[in-house]
């Protein structure tokens, strides 16, 4: 059985069968079905990286164009959790999700709906990220008719995302891939069609 590779993939350093060259295609002999799962599942593993963050990504959420599930999303990938192979809706904490959020939270934490989980986020933050809302993004807050806690809790999961992105030295590029883009929601206090009630 032959697989058709790009050249210069990533992946192929990972391979134990044997390959050959042509062109533009590396041409990967697999013995075994085992060995082409196996095969398939290393090029899965390389492509599972999290959602690229950009300036227009964290912007458009602070403009409530961003639904608040996505939101809530981009944080769970980054502390480890992990989608329930049964359900969509469930996460749970994975081998990298830090211990104390293990402990404390081993299903996904609803850090926008819930304030507990809000709480726990904001104090998470490194004390010298925790303007980098203001400093990365120059975002001056919200106005007084503005202020809800769903909104407020929007704004720290951005100060999250941006202070774990600066720990682990990450560019911030001005644009990236967005997921499909909403109306700001008619009642700002609870938020989009489909998102979880506020508490």
């Amino acid at each position: 059985m032959f697989v058709f590779v790009e050249k210069d993939c990533d992946f192929l350093n990972h391979l134990n069968t044997s390959f050959v060259c042509f062109g533009n295609l590396y041409v990967v002999y697999v013995i075994t079905i085992s060995e082409l799962f196996s095969l398939l599942e290393t090029f899965i593993d390389i492509l599972e990286t999290f959602w690229p963050l950009s300036r227009i990504l964290l912007n458009k959420i602070l403009e409530d164009r961003i639904s608040d599930c996505f939101v809530a999303q981009l944080v769970w990938e980054r502390l480890g959790y992990q989608p329930e192979k049964n359900s969509a809706a469930l996460w749970i904490a994975g081998p990298n999700t830090p211990t104390d959020w293990k402990i404390v939270f081993p299903k996904q934490p609803e850090i926008i709906s819930q304030r507990k989980a809000s709480v726990y986020l904001t104090r998470s933050i490194p004390k010298k990220y925790k303007q980098a809302l203001k400093e990365k993004m120059n975002f001056k807050g919200y106005r007084i008719e503005e202020l809800f806690p769903r909104r407020t809790r929007r704004a720290t999961a951005v100060n999250w995302l941006l202070a774990f992105a600066q720990s682990q030295d990450e560019h911030l590029p001005e644009l990236g891939p967005l997921p499909k883009l909403l109306l700001p929601p008619i009642a700002p206090a609870r938020g989009h069609p489909g998102d979880p009630e506020i508490e």
